[in-house]
């Protein structure tokens, strides 16, 4: 539990002496619930966990959601195509959490965003009955979309869809091809910056007293008989050699929110002769981002295609396209875009625009992995996005499947069960009561922005950008530029960033790596033309500032970085998953994993 005397905001502070003090609490103390992995589920139990008043671990091999977690489509929703599959379960749980997220929990990260479903069809008094008929049935599932969020929503937060005729929804999106359209429905759903919620979920989990360290790597599970007392752990930023790089950490409970890496903790158990009733498959999922000028319109899109749903979705200044869904079997930690990946989003999306996209217009591009829950369908598009919770040995719980939108649900389903073991005085969930880091009092802070611009001398824009990332939490960034004005200057190659966002990461969000900064506390990685090397010198330099790196660290740590940009755009080229595999593992993870030889073959969780 944090100590009453420290700030919630203080004991939330993922800073350098902070990981320091958390690696000696996991050396000596015994936790009721130790958590493994650091994406949204992970963070989510740790936090679930945490507010119960238990004493809580979280351990992460990379950076907080360096996985799944911050490679996703951007939304928070409730799964418009569930409800033409009647699994209205799933929608009935998504829409819940969707409200509860953008109107209590992390309205500062989750916000509305208009998405237009284009009704297809021709002219003609003989095509009639056919756009009628589409209109009614598309009209019916997002009306119906609308009343579960009114009547199961926790609070809406969204507005209300609405029909448009094909004059109306190209004043909305004047790139849609007049030709292929009748008219459109819009409706809304969430939009959130993935990695950011993650890294909130878990500095909230820190600020009631968890345990938060990440570059630790479980390398294997402690028994007692058939019993899981805890886990052993590298930290891979101990130096070489060193006496404390690895360690035994005890747990009443263990948690593993591994996601697409839930097969490792099964080769763990199958050595002991361990069944563990759950197997995950892997979808790759990827996404292009181009620039907002590419594509006129002032909405996103969502497209049905033969193999997945597609979005078109409106971030920032910039657009992003996406997803696929094919079967991944390959690296795990890096999963790469082919160029028949690219090449088949463009296919999909400009059969809709007035003006094709090619790959010159693409400035970004990501790959994540959906952890899916194995079923007997041979596509994954088709397996089931529902969640599970599994007690493969005593001690030892597994949760996988589901999706981010639903993290919560995941994350209080599994210390549920974790609860049943440690006895009944532990209390139930409460986190959908309680905001995240940076909600408290968002509302005001946004609508008195005008006035903190000019108490501080600082342009509007600067402060909404600021507040619509961290939130109240800005208050905080907006101190640091007071007693250092140089703070406030933009990043080379990415302007819209400042200065004091890379220094805020590394004091307090517990970013280790220059990686760590441009890809996830910023995107600056697939938002910019360049991927960000232009704007990893300065970056470095700053981090360094706040960590103690000498120039050979900093030197390093570029390396890596461009080394990594250079892997992926070479991987990107390639025309299918092996060939675009091997190029993106020709750079190595600035964490050491391919460097560590003895035991280059262990699961890295």
């Amino acid at each position: 539990m944090r100590d009453p005397a420290v700030s919630r905001y203080t004991a939330g502070q993922l800073s350098p002496l902070r990981r320091a003090a958390d690696l000696r609490r996991l050396r000596s103390e015994r936790f009721d619930v130790l958590v493994i992995g650091g994406g949204v589920t992970g963070a989510g139990a740790a936090l679930d966990a945490a507010s119960r008043g238990l004493k809580v671990a979280l351990v992460e091999a990379r950076d907080l959601a360096a996985g799944t977690s911050s490679r996703s489509s951007k939304l928070i929703h409730g799964g418009l195509r569930y409800l033409e599959q009647l699994e209205l379960h799933l929608v009935h749980e998504a829409l819940t959490e969707r409200g509860l997220l953008a109107t209590r929990i992390a309205p500062h990260l989750v916000r509305p965003v208009p998405i237009l479903v284009p009704l297809e069809g021709r002219e003609g008094p003989r095509e009639w009955p056919v756009r009628a008929f589409r209109r009614a049935y598309y009209g019916a599932g997002v009306a119906a979309y609308d009343v579960f969020a009114g009547l199961f929503g926790g609070g809406r937060g969204m507005p209300l869809h609405r029909h448009l005729t094909r004059t109306g929804a190209r004043e909305i999106f004047p790139s849609l091809r007049p030709d292929v359209l009748t008219g459109a429905i819009r409706y809304y759903d969430g939009q959130v910056d993935d990695a950011r919620l993650v890294v909130n979920t878990a500095r909230t989990a820190a600020s009631l007293g968890a345990a938060v360290v990440t570059s630790a790597r479980v390398t294997g599970l402690l028994r007692q008989a058939r019993e899981v007392t805890g886990v052993r752990i590298r930290d891979m930023e101990a130096p070489a050699g060193s006496p404390d790089a690895e360690f035994e950490v005890k747990a009443r409970t263990v948690i593993a929110a591994t996601g697409v890496w839930s097969d490792d903790i099964t080769r763990m158990l199958r050595e002991v002769g361990v069944r563990p009733g759950l197997r995950v498959r892997a979808s790759k999922g990827v996404h292009l981002v181009v620039p907002r000028s590419a594509i006129t319109g002032e909405a996103g899109l969502i497209l049905r295609t033969a193999k997945s749903v597609l979005f078109v979705i409106p971030w920032g200044g910039h657009w992003i396209i996406g997803t696929t869904d094919t079967d991944w079997q390959l690296d795990r930690s890096h999963p790469a875009a082919s160029a028949s990946d690219i090449q088949y989003l463009l296919d999909q999306v400009n059969k809709v625009l007035d003006r094709p996209l090619s790959t010159d217009d693409i400035q970004g591009v990501y790959a994540g992995l959906r952890p899916l829950l194995a079923g007997e369908a041979d596509s994954t598009s088709r397996l089931s996005r529902e969640h599970a919770v599994v007690e493969p040995m005593l001690g030892l719980l597994l949760v996988a499947g589901g999706k981010y939108t639903t993290y919560r649900v995941m994350a209080a389903d599994v210390v549920d069960r974790a609860a049943r073991r440690l006895g009944p005085s532990v209390r139930r969930s409460r986190t959908d009561q309680l905001p995240l880091l940076g909600a408290d009092g968002y509302a005001a802070a946004w609508r008195d922005r005008a006035d903190l611009a000019r108490r501080h001398a600082m342009p509007v824009g600067v402060v909404e950008h600021l507040l619509e990332r961290y939130g109240t939490l800005a208050m905080h960034l907006i101190a640091m530029i007071d007693a250092d004005p140089l703070l406030a200057t933009p990043l080379a190659g990415a302007p819209e960033y400042l200065a004091v966002e890379v220094a805020y990461a590394a004091h307090a969000e517990g970013a280790l790596h220059l990686d760590d900064v441009l890809t996830r506390r910023t995107r600056i990685s697939f938002e910019t033309p360049d991927r960000g090397t232009e704007s990893a010198e300065q970056a470095a330099e700053i981090m360094g500032s706040v960590l103690g790196w000498d120039d050979a660290v900093r030197a390093r740590e570029v390396e890596h970085y461009l080394a990594r940009v250079a892997a992926e755009r070479q991987s990107q080229l390639m025309p299918d998953d092996l060939t675009a595999d091997a190029a993106r593992l020709g750079a190595a993870d600035v964490r050491g994993f391919a460097a560590d030889r003895n035991e280059a073959d262990l699961p890295q969780l």
